[in-house]
């Protein structure tokens, strides 16, 4: 603590996950009622006559098709209002040939090859996403690892290094090594006499030995045990060239002025710890499985312009994408309505005063991923980069390796840029998609300078310019979510609310599948009472 205050929850969280890795992270998580298990028990089942009730959901995505998926074999009357042309909303992989539209009439097509795609929204899926996991395999989507920790890849610092990436297996080992080198002279010095006994400090310093790489003298230096997490000056061979030479480790002031040991707690935090997922052939491929579900139930390019409801049901009113002229309506006996707030706050909807409240009281993150094709994967064959993120102070923020098509000849696909919140983020959608790629190619070539010359086409999605949502996902302060949320999942009247932005995994497809699940087992409780 400095000059009174107190640190924060996560930025404790932050640090622990820093120093001391995954485990002891979530250890305090968990202590601090963060971290959990899936509260996912599998499928639901939904006993009960429903007596012909009919139930109309407004949109399909992954929310609204999970509650349509699950409400009709239950043996409710399922319809689903849907603005896009296709389903899954923000579970979208964008491909060689898709055209978008966005805010400001900025029309992009994708000249991607057949066969190569980016993920604009999710992209990855964590092991204890239980409800996601369960729902693939009940669908039969295929999946494949998704590497979130790739220790060939880079972390640069502009003013760090003369602004040389480093590898951050580099910077990872020897923030750890030397940090464990201090731990071991305070051990040594007795400094811990009075919180652990001679025998723990004994267990101690082999712990840390071990865990930082240090000599039988317990330092970190220059040495084939440290090499062996950083990484060698000279690999192991055969032959005559077989013997290894250890690589000199980054000096501790040089890292810790560098910044550069924020970024290790990206592998760290619980949400992202391995083992990831990502469906093979795109994470639309989730999207697409539901639709041959409920596909027939979804009426497209429905814009909903007002949501009614009293005593005995709900009317939608709508325009259909190529008549926009022409109201229609759909009527039901309950709603649950998946829109994101950034649009139903813009709609006249009949719900209460505290709902209305705290459906106008939720902002949304602005979030830009840009996808960037090569003419040949250079991270690979120049760098041996397998997957994995790179980060960087640079406002484009990450670059992401393709997870599918290793070791292959030909173009290839690069995240080129990932911006979640931020100045960077609002930055770049004030930019026109052209000059989003631009940027991104131009920042990327301070990290691969082959950029400039392998670069081809690409295409860039700024969520907060995207029609269907206005943003990337419900982003909830502690004070709104304790003055909101739970009024926020009420059913209010014969309407309640699914998505994202009504669970407490915000961005993540699985607080929308369990979201849903949670409404739709509160709406049967109902049903089958009245």
């Amino acid at each position: 603590m400095q000059n009174g205050s107190v640190i924060k929850r996560r930025d404790l969280l932050a640090l622990i996950g820093t120093i001391a890795g995954s485990s002891a992270m979530y250890h305090a998580m968990t202590s601090l009622g963060f971290a959990s298990e899936s509260a996912y028990k599998g499928p639901l089942k939904l006993a009960g006559d429903v007596k012909g009730t009919s139930v109309l959901i407004l949109g399909a995505g992954l929310a609204g098709m999970t509650a349509a998926l699950e409400l009709r074999k239950a043996g409710y009357k399922v319809q689903i209002l849907e603005f896009n042309s296709r389903a899954g909303g923000r579970n979208w992989t964008i491909r060689g040939g898709d055209s978008f539209v966005e805010l400001g009439g900025f029309k992009q097509t994708c000249e991607f090859e057949q066969g190569l795609y980016i993920n604009p929204g999710p992209w990855r899926i964590p092991y204890h996403h239980r409800a996601l996991l369960d729902y693939c395999r009940r669908l039969n989507v295929a999946l494949e690892p998704f590497i979130q920790l790739n220790h060939n890849a880079y972390l640069h610092a502009t003013r760090a290094f003369n602004g040389t990436p480093q590898r951050i297996r580099s910077i990872k080992a020897d923030f750890q090594g030397q940090v464990s080198e201090l731990l071991a002279k305070v051990t040594q010095q007795g400094k811990l006499d009075e919180a652990v006994t001679k025998e723990d400090q004994e267990i101690l310093l082999q712990s840390l030995r071990a865990w930082g790489a240090l000599d039988r003298d317990y330092k970190y230096s220059a040495n084939l045990v440290s090499a062996e997490f950083r990484g060698y000056a000279r690999d192991p061979g055969g032959g005559l060239t077989a013997d290894p030479l250890p690589s000199e480790p980054i000096a501790l002031s040089e890292i810790l002025r560098s910044r550069l040991w924020r970024y290790l707690q990206a592998f760290a935090r619980y949400n992202f710890q391995t083992t990831m997922f990502q469906p093979v052939g795109g994470m639309d491929m989730i999207g697409k499985a539901f639709a041959r579900e409920v596909g027939d139930l979804i009426r497209h390019n429905a814009k909903v312009t007002q949501i009614q409801q009293n005593s005995s049901g709900v009317t939608v009113s709508y325009v259909d994408a190529a008549k926009p002229s022409v109201v229609q309506q759909a009527t039901a006996d309950w709603c649950i309505c998946t829109i994101p707030l950034s649009i139903l706050s813009q709609l006249p909807v009949d719900v209460s005063a505290p709902m209305k409240n705290a459906i106008d009281a939720l902002p949304y993150a602005g979030s830009v991923k840009i996808g960037l094709q090569f003419k040949r994967r250079f991270w690979e064959e120049d760098e041996a980069i397998y997957g994995g993120i790179s980060f960087t102070d640079l406002p484009i923020r990450q670059i992401a390796y393709p997870n599918y098509g290793f070791n292959r000849a030909g173009r290839g696909i690069l995240l080129g840029a990932y911006l979640f919140e931020g100045a960077n983020s609002y930055e770049f959608t004030a930019m026109t998609p052209a000059e989003r790629v631009a940027s991104a190619v131009e920042f990327g070539s301070k990290i691969h300078p082959q950029y400039k010359t392998e670069f081809e086409t690409g295409v860039a999605v700024a969520w907060h310019r995207v029609p269907f949502t206005l943003g990337c996902s419900g982003e909830w302060t502690d004070a709104g979510r304790a003055q909101h949320y739970r009024t926020l999942c009420q059913i209010d009247g014969r309407i309640v609310l699914a998505g994202e932005h009504a669970s407490d995994l915000p961005a993540w497809q699985e607080g929308a599948i369990l979201s849903a699940l949670d409404a739709i087992v509160r709406l049967h409780e109902r049903v089958v009472r009245t």
